[in-house]
Formats: C-alpha cells, structure tokens, sequence
C-alpha cells in the first residue's frame, strides 16, 4: 500500500512510522527542522509499545513528485488545512482516501471543497505523541488507535484495504459505520477538554474538582451536543453527562495540547473548537454563551506571541 503522510508530525509521524516498518510505501512530507532531521538520521520513535526507527525514511518538503497514492493521511495543524489540501491534489487519483486525523469537526468539510466529497472519508485518532525533537516522534500512554469510515456508512474496498495495512502494523484500527457520529463524540469532549485547561491554565483534575469550573466545563459540552444534534447527529440526550463522566477518569495531570500550544506561545486552535461551535449554534438558533466566552477570551492569543 502506497501511504502519503502530510503534516509528519505526533500522529503522521508515529502511525506512518509504523506503516513503513510492516513494509508499505511511506512518503513523508515534513519541512523546517523536522524534515531535515528525518532526511539526515531517519524517523525515530520512542514508545511504551518499543522504540521504532525508520533509518532511510522517503521524506520531501512538498508533495510533488511521490504520485497517486491509495491513503493520505492528513494530520497538519488546522489553520494550514486550506493550503495543505490544495497542495496535495497530486496525490489524489480516483481511488484514494484522504483521511483526515485532526481535530474538529469543519476539516472534511474544507477537504472536501477542495479534493471533491469522493476522495474524502472520515477520521479519527486517539493516542498522545508529539515532536519531541527534529527526527523523533515521543508516544505516551498505552493509546495508539485510528478509527475511520466514508461517510455513507459502505464499507468501501479503499478503508478495509487500509485497516488490513494497520493491523498488519500493529496498529489499532477500527471502521466505523457512522463516522460522523463518532468524529463529534470526540469533538464534545475535547472543546471541553481545549477550552477549560487553556482558559483556567490548569489540569483537568483541578477543573473537575471546582463546583464552579465544573459547571462550565459541563456547559461547554452540553452546548456542543446541543449544536450537534441541531445538525442531525445521532448524539444521545445523556451524552455530556457521560462526557462528564469520561472526564472523571482521566489522569487528573492531564491538560490539552492548546493548553500547552498557549504556555509555549504557539498559536491555537480555539477558532475550530469553541470558535466553531458558537458560529455553528449562531447559525441554528442555539445559544452557545460559554463557547462564545472562551473563544472570545482566547482569540486574544490565538496568534501565538510574535517574535
């Protein structure tokens, strides 16, 4: 299977690393410092899972020249989305899948303006990796998992393919037969998540514990499946109490990666995550004042800090 990753970073990096490994052509698109890391020494992995090293790793700074691929695997930041889409249009035949890995929920829909619905299916990850250095990808935790889907709900030749190559890898992989549905579920948890442990500068157990940071945290994703199900996701009534309840579970050091991209002055994401949401409630009549809040607080850094 031929496997272009654009944006090699925490996800591209870790999942595609493990793809060439099993033996699929891997093509890595990466630039700045990164690239010219993985170009000189290879890709490298730290991992509970084993460390993995990709010694002579096809890496290119754009995606001219690689081909027609069967899988992309779309994993930029989200403000690079429009520009990433439209320069790998090389790589799209009429077979291939662009799955895209990022957060949100409004990333299929620029992918699909600009490559046409057909090559789009959706997609979603769980695992926690980052750039540690140029060339090494650091994974955390026992979590490595891809589920994706098309969004008819088929279960098309290109992603049983694709989940066969996976597994192969040792990779967690899963299709789901409404991958919308399961793209919100992780989108109300995770404006939740983004939004209180960037806001109060603090970890989700401290947020948790607070009646009143509670409270809002439980506002944020209510209102989150409210516009969800405005928009005819099949979210269950009782699904923010059981965000609720997930996030009663979790390590209570955990906070989120706009929370740390705040503390580093890198830019944020918040336009697509609670920014999101409130443009999407405006739009169907469903009032979204605590997301409408944090996007309005946290736009004022939205930009990173300049240099």
């Amino acid at each position: 299977m031929k496997v272009a990753v654009m944006g090699a970073g925490g996800v591209g990096g870790y999942f595609g690393a493990r793809l060439a490994l099993s033996g699929c052509d891997v093509h890595f698109i990466a630039r700045g410092a990164h690239g010219a890391a993985i170009r000189a020494h290879g890709l490298k992995v730290t991992s509970p899972f084993g460390d993995l090293h990709v010694a002579n790793a096809q890496v290119t700074e754009t995606p001219q020249g690689i081909g027609e691929v069967d899988v992309v695997l779309f994993g930029v930041k989200l403000w690079d989305t429009q520009s990433a889409a439209e320069a790998i249009r090389p790589l799209v035949g009429p077979n291939t899948a662009v799955i895209s890995f990022q957060n949100g929920v409004v990333k299929d829909e620029i992918l699909s303006a600009a490559l046409g619905p057909q090559a789009v299916a959706g997609g979603v990850c769980y695992i926690a990796a980052s750039i540690a250095s140029p060339g090494v990808i650091a994974h955390v935790g026992q979590l490595q998992k891809l589920v994706f889907g098309e969004y008819d709900g088929r279960p098309s030749e290109r992603l049983q393919r694709f989940q066969q190559a996976c597994q192969a890898a040792g990779i967690d992989a899963e299709i789901s037969p409404d991958i919308r549905k399961t793209i919100w579920e992780k989108f109300v948890f995770l404006v939740g998540l983004s939004a209180m442990t960037a806001v109060t500068r603090s970890s989700i157990g401290k947020v948790r514990a607070h009646p009143g940071s509670r409270r809002v945290l439980q506002q944020i994703i209510e209102e989150a499946v409210a516009v969800g199900r405005a928009q005819g996701v099949p979210l269950a009534a009782d699904f923010a109490a059981d965000r609720m309840r997930f996030c009663d579970g979790l390590p209570e050091a955990m906070i989120s990666s706009m929370a740390h991209d705040l503390e580093r002055g890198n830019r944020l994401e918040v336009h697509w995550l609670s920014g999101d949401v409130a443009r999407r409630g405006a739009a169907l009549g469903v009032p979204t004042p605590a997301n409408a809040f944090v996007h309005d607080v946290l736009a004022l850094h939205a930009e990173g800090r300049k240099s």
